[in-house]
């Protein structure tokens, strides 16, 4: 057994180190015998393979996988994981350190089917938590290659593999020392273009020109020394990472966030009445309700809001297009060969991310605080006369106390953060060995636990607020009335007042603090044997009967705290919770003909698992059974029928149960007035029908109120309050995988994957409830809209906990989904001679549906290659990734050039009555109603010097293309990315450099 295992080894990683070096995903299919099975040294003799637990040669894949090498990591320069998975067609793309509300943790999301459906490994064992896990832990440069399985695998993993496994095989068993080096940065022309027409029509800046931002840099030292004639290894490695902050305002097409206010009309940008001037609004008398300003120029008069420049503020100026963030990673490895029949070895992950967003601080108008106004009195010397007799009227000069409200936004001041922290290890050990022959067995551990902790910037206090605001003259001294001698009077009615003192007096300096702690054990116990040893097996057949049995443990846990700042604010309580799952599974492999003239190939796989969750009542059980038939040695057909479950995670458990209130990323009331952005003082109609309106419960006397309007548009949010139940899906695979002998070097699969999802557990937006009952006024949608009695608003203050008055949003069953359609993929290696070689390698993926259906009293929905409001950021119908390598002889010098393609896409305003997405032609759309296909070229270079120095230039985005542009992303999309999609590259042209020195 020990030189079968190191044969397959050997055979392996030559295969892989000659015929793979610079493709961009490799079909497993191009590693002739041993094509899911591999490591990353010839003294490591285990062996991980993605898909089975059987160990055995020849290991045939019957499900599609597309394997990324480490080559292909190295010459795009990344950084973080997510950018390396999302140039894959199979993976919907995420970009959690750039998203602006997000914790930083990356994510997963194989087929458009959620972050939880996606199972993550490590060498073959769970990443951690589901949800909860952040493979930023995982440092890109150790990575050996990356596995990406395609359909369900819960009968092998356990839960949560229903769309597929993605598998990081790391870099092991290092001799020697190794040092890795990046910096990348962007190389953008800012165009003119419809968002700076806007931009400057709103009075805010536009940035025009070549810039070069973004800057990146990673650095990575690997060591490892084998000792006792290679029996024992003992490799360690350090990683530092870091990155530039780059505003959503660097670039001209997010100068501003734009939107259409009324179908088709010319784009506006999205302005906040937190301005740098100061906006007041009277709450008496003949101007009461105006929302106005300080005159910018000091003049000592109010003017109305949006009327000039520095009469408005750009709200999101200030959010991260790339975030400032650093990262360590740090950790080892450690085999120690005892025999054959004894392995031990072990491994350690650990890592801390901080990044941050900068937001101006802001004086908040009273209805934050659940109060019905600020006061200010008649002969506060900060007044100016005209001013005062806009406030006050008659009154003005006198001490009379009168009612306005106050917005203040601070610029001129350092900015306070969101910041973000994420750390944690990872800790796996074991035991391994061959024993009897035919028998392999494999004792592992894991622990995962990461911290990530989430803390918001000061929050104003309202009691000082309110004595700041009310100011007398004494001896010529503004002093506040009340408050004592410690408060700094405030004058909100001068522009421009970057008063340092008062900031600090008003807010305190104390930032509110939330965070999840989630940790997981697993034991895992597995033994596989070849049972062809005592005779089992077919009699057409040279292989015997392989079978694996397994079982494992695991315990997570999940714990939520957050300080009293953070709960005054946000409200909620600390969470604690636990679960822990017993499974068994066993797995089969039947060939039943092999090497005959008329068969050279006829297998069969089977797998089954019982699962129990101590959460859930009684238990379940998963299931596989697969097939391969080679007629010949160049065609092989395969196909698989797998039944995945996937329980509710710790994580989607507390998501859904625990209520808390906020405010980002709302909207207004759709039933509501809102003012024009192009002519201040008037108003739009509602977005919403006055039939919508009826179904969310207002009476129609109250449709197109203005005091339905929440402050700054923006109503609470209810985020939790669901019962879960475990969700099931059904996926198949059918393929051939074509190895023409007429064209050696050629290998080509193509395969059909069908998932099929009952009971999904999906996180639903305000944004999904709100334009369900806009559209279709069903209960299902209109139950996410709960107004207050008696006031009819959807604005409660978060702190009072309270009951009615907000959307609501959170994690819920739904009830069905799919994700159907085709996956090609290929390589081609054609030898030169003394000219070296060309590799191609082709990975494209046909989507044909992406469905949902909500409840079974709504019809069922058809997204691909649509995006927007039920589709939310869409997918393609095609895309595909070409890379082309030549290498010079003794690959001293390579050159690479590698072409993206995305698919063209369609509002879902636009969709046709066919798909089921509930828009007509009253929605429709004649401008910004479609993306168009994209093609985007990155060339590498990559030269080996002396065999210890490689040197790699890279530019990503070659042609600098800006990414599409789409009005109302946020507001009404729920696209959660200023004007545009996480799918394309959003600033443009990348330049990347590294090298690699070896001691």
């Amino acid at each position: 057994m020990q030189s079968i295992t190191k044969l397959l080894t050997t055979s392996c990683l030559a295969t892989m180190l000659a015929g793979t070096a610079h493709a961009q995903v490799v079909p497993v299919e191009a590693l002739p015998e041993t094509n899911t099975a591999s490591t990353t040294s010839d003294d490591d003799k285990a062996i991980v393979v993605t898909g089975t637990r059987i160990v055995r040669p020849n290991n045939k894949s019957a499900a599609p996988i597309a394997t990324v090498t480490a080559q292909e990591i190295q010459a795009q320069g990344a950084t973080t994981i997510e950018e390396v998975l999302n140039r894959l067609p199979q993976v919907a793309p995420n970009a959690e350190q750039n998203y602006a509300e997000s914790s930083g943790r990356q994510r997963i999301k194989l087929r458009s089917l959620g972050f939880e459906r996606t199972l993550t490994l490590v060498d073959g064992l769970r990443l951690g938590i589901q949800n909860g896990l952040d493979v930023g832990i995982i440092p890109a440069t150790l990575v050996e290659r990356i596995d990406v399985l395609s359909g369900g695998a819960s009968s092998v993993y356990g839960s949560d593999a229903v769309s597929g496994v993605v598998n990081f095989i790391l870099k092991k068993n290092f001799d020697g020392v190794e040092i890795n080096a990046n910096y990348n940065f962007y190389n953008h022309q800012n165009r003119e273009n419809a968002v700076t027409d806007a931009a400057r029509r709103s009075f805010f800046q536009a940035p025009t020109g070549l810039t070069n931002d973004g800057a990146r840099m990673d650095v990575t030292l690997t060591a490892g020394k084998s000792l006792l004639d290679d029996r024992v290894n003992l490799t360690g490695f350090f990683s530092y990472r870091q990155a530039d902050l780059l505003p959503q305002g660097s670039r001209s097409w997010s100068a501003c966030e734009v939107t259409t206010p009324t179908r088709d009309s010319a784009l506006s940008c999205t302005r906040s009445q937190y301005t740098q001037v100061g906006t007041i609004i009277p709450g008496a008398g003949a101007n009461a309700g105006r929302v106005l300003v300080n005159n910018p120029n000091g003049s000592g008069n109010f003017i109305p809001w949006g009327s000039t420049q520095g009469a408005a503020a750009n709200p999101f100026d200030e959010f991260a297009a790339q975030r400032q963030f650093n990262r360590i990673n740090a950790g080892g490895f450690l085999t120690v060969k005892l025999s054959d029949a004894a392995e031990i070895y072990s491994t350690l992950l650990a890592y801390r991310d901080r990044s941050q967003n900068p937001t101006p601080l802001r004086v908040y108008p009273a209805s934050v605080f659940g109060a019905t106004s600020y006061q200010v009195n008649c002969n506060n010397p900060f007044l100016s006369a005209s001013q005062g007799q806009t406030l006050c009227g008659n009154a003005a000069g006198t001490n009379t106390l009168v009612p306005f409200n106050l917005l203040y936004r601070f610029d001129g001041l350092p900015p306070a953060y969101n910041k973000f922290e994420n750390k944690g290890y990872r800790v796996t050990g074991g035991i391994r060995g061959n024993v009897f022959d035919a028998w392999h067995y494999d004792l592992s551990g894991v622990y995962s636990t990461n911290t990530s902790k989430l803390t918001y910037p000061a929050f104003p206090n309202f009691d000082r607020l309110r004595q700041a605001l009310i100011v007398d003259n004494v001896n010529g001294v503004p002093t506040c009335r009340t408050g004592g001698a410690s408060c700094v009077p405030f004058n909100p009615f001068r522009p421009y007042n970057n008063d340092a003192a008062f900031a600090n007096y008003a807010f305190e300096n104390v930032d509110g603090s939330e965070v999840s702690k989630p940790s997981m054990w697993q034991v895992l116990g597995t033994v596989s044997g070849d049972l062809g040893t005592y005779g089992i097996k077919s009699p057409l057949a040279e292989q015997g009967v392989a079978i694996a049995l397994g079982v494992e443990f695991r315990a997570e846990r999940y714990i939520e705290t957050a300080d009293a700042l953070f709960r005054q604010t946000n409200g909620g309580t600390d969470a604690r919770f636990t679960q822990n799952i017993w499974e068994g599974n066993v797995e089969a492999q039947l060939p039943i003909v092999e090497d005959r003239s008329w068969t050279k190939l006829l297998q069969v796989n089977a797998g089954y698992r019982r699962s129990k969750y101590n959460r859930l009542a009684g238990s379940f059980d998963t299931w596989k059974v697969e097939g391969l038939w080679a007629p010949v040695d160049d065609i092989t057909f395969r196909g698989s029928i797998n039944k995945a479950q996937a329980a509710p995670t710790l994580t989607q458990v507390v998501s859904a149960s625990n209520i808390n209130y906020v405010t980002v990323g709302s909207r207004n009331d759709p039933c509501a007035t809102t003012p024009d952005p192009q002519n201040p003082g008037r108003f739009l109609a509602p977005v919403a029908s006055i039939e919508a309106c009826r179904a969310t419960g207002l009476p129609d006397n109250l449709y197109g109120s203005q005091t339905l309007s929440c402050p700054d548009g923006l109503c609470t949010i209810r985020n939790g309050g669901f019962e879960l139940a475990p969700e099931t899906a059904y996926t198949k695979t059918f393929g051939v995988i074509l190895r023409p002998r007429f064209l050696p070097g050629l290998t080509v699969s193509i395969d059909r994957f069908l998932i099929d999802l009952d009971d999904q557990i999906n996180y639903f937006g305000a944004n999904d409830f709100v334009n369900g009952c806009i559209q279709t006024q069903n209960p299902y949608f209109c139950r996410g809209i709960v107004r207050n009695p008696g006031t009819y608003t959807l604005y409660s203050p978060a702190t009072g906990n309270p009951s009615t008055g907000f959307f609501i949003q959170g994690t819920s069953n739904g009830y069905k989904s799919d994700s159907h359609g085709w996956d090609f993929q290929s390589q081609y290696a054609l030898n030169l001679d003394q000219a070296g070689r060309v590799d191609l390698s082709f990975n494209g993926t046909l989507m044909t549906s992406i469905g949902g259906q909500d409840s079974p009293t709504v019809g069922a929905r058809q997204c691909v290659g649509y995006y927007g409001p039920f589709c939310g950021e869409g997918f393609p119908k095609w895309t595909h990734g070409l890379r082309t390598t030549w290498s010079s002889l003794e690959n001293v010098v390579s050159l690479s050039l590698n072409w993206r393609y995305q698919g063209p896409m369609t509002i879902t305003y636009n969709a046709t009555a066919d798909t089921g997405i509930p828009y007509g032609a009253a929605d429709r759309r004649t401008t910004y109603n479609r993306i168009r296909d994209y093609n985007y070229f990155d060339l590498a270079a990559t030269f080996n010097v002396a065999k210890r120095y490689t040197l790699r230039l890279a530019v990503n985005n070659l042609f600098d293309r800006d990414p599409p542009l789409i009005p109302n992303s946020r507001s009404l999309l729920g696209l959660l990315r200023n004007n545009t999609l996480f799918r394309y590259d959003l600033l443009g042209r990348q330049i990347v450099a590294g090298a690699t020195v070896r001691f």
